[in-house]
């Protein structure tokens, strides 16, 4: 039998996400397979020198789609590529849902989602994270194929045995020392900003920077990672109390090294709960993001685990004051936990596997994917 060909996308080119939890996970398995990776341009030097790489968009790119046995993606491929008969295409997705997204959302560039459409067409599987966001994906996408809860293979590393080595050689790789304080700061993208609808395409920093090494001092320092959309347009002037790893290959390891994450309304505020480590968030545009620009799905208000901060001064208060605030939120953060993340039990990565590759599961007892409102498709 001709071994199984297997291309990963992963954000238009990166190296990272699902798609390499679960390619890393074959590898280690030994499953008979060739393994091609869609690379970006800026980001070929940060994957591994014995992976197969074309560059996203290219021919190349659009014959290893149509010649492959199994697709395995963390987002939409927006390119224009002939699924043949036979193909698995494993839709990943990459966060669970508190932005509305595709045809939910408020607003989007004319054409753009009626292009997506055809890639969502080629889907044959999708991942879900947990059960609030399995309804959520379906009615979204308009996707009546298989839904599978499985959890994300990307959070296995977060529960892993690995994971305290991984956080000392993150924080080495990153020039951190043990009594420093790592904050990182996740906000997403503005569709205004990026499809410049109604303002400049420009990046907002919304954190007194001045403000944080005053009051925080030189033990505290803040990791930036903008969201792959817009993390070309980042100035950082040296020597500040920022520093940049938005070129760090995986945020997973980031979220290993950090102690605090700060964000806004980004998805790897339930990837980072995983670890129970604190969250908080900076919210200074809420009612214009939800109410116009992009929409949510649930009341961030209700469910977060620490108040809504509006103002970087605010933000500050509450990293000097950290322990204090995360101990008043613990039952919510105990909800939230509940709610968003019990599937991250460190074997999504199996789950997954096991559907794509029945004949090679190792046991009955490591195969449990949960089906919430999709039991038919179990």
């Amino acid at each position: 039998m001709d071994p199984v060909n297997i291309v990963y996308v992963a954000f238009r080119g990166h190296f990272s996400d699902s798609p390499r939890a679960l390619y890393e996970e074959l590898l280690r398995r030994g499953v008979d397979a060739t393994h091609t990776w869609l690379s970006a341009p800026h980001t070929r030097a940060t994957f591994p020198a014995d992976v197969t790489t074309v560059e996203f968009g290219s021919p190349e790119s659009i014959a290893a789609l149509e010649g492959a046995d199994v697709v395995i993606s963390n987002d939409h491929i927006p390119l224009d590529w002939d699924k043949r008969p036979g193909t698995t295409y494993l839709q990943t997705w990459h966060g669970t849902p508190l932005k509305r997204i595709h045809n939910d959302v408020l607003w989007a560039p004319e054409g753009r989602l009626a292009y997506l459409e055809q890639d969502i067409a080629r889907w044959d599987l999708l991942l879900s994270p947990n059960p609030a966001s399995t309804p959520r994906f379906r009615g979204a996408f308009g996707f009546d194929r298989p839904v599978h809860e499985t959890g994300y293979p990307r959070n296995d590393l977060l529960s892993s045995p690995d994971r305290d080595r991984v956080r000392a050689r993150v924080r080495a790789d990153l020039g951190l020392t043990d009594d420093q304080t790592a904050v990182l700061y996740t906000p997403t993208w503005r569709d205004d900003l990026v499809f410049n609808r109604t303002g400049p395409r420009d990046f907002e920093f919304a954190i007194d920077l001045e403000d944080f090494t005053a009051r925080l001092g030189t033990d505290h320092v803040l990791l930036l990672r903008l969201h792959n959309m817009v993390m070309d347009r980042l100035e950082i002037t040296e020597g500040s109390a920022v520093r940049d790893v938005c070129g760090y290959p995986d945020i997973r390891d980031l979220y290993l090294a950090a102690d605090v994450m700060v964000t806004d309304y980004s998805s790897t505020m339930f990837d980072f709960a995983v670890t129970g480590k604190p969250l908080l968030y900076l919210t200074y545009d809420l009612e214009y993001f939800s109410d116009e620009l992009r929409g949510f799905y649930f009341d961030l208000a209700e469910v977060a685990p620490t108040p809504l901060l509006r103002t970087s001064g605010e933000l500050v208060e509450a990293l000097a004051d950290l322990d204090a605030v995360t101990a008043r939120g613990a039952e919510r953060y105990a909800r939230f936990r509940e709610t968003f993340c019990s599937l991250e039990d460190g074997h999504a990565t199996e789950r997954v596997l096991d559907l794509l590759f029945p004949a090679d599961t190792v046991s009955a007892a490591t195969t449990r994917t949960r089906g919430g409102d999709d039991s038919a498709h179990r």
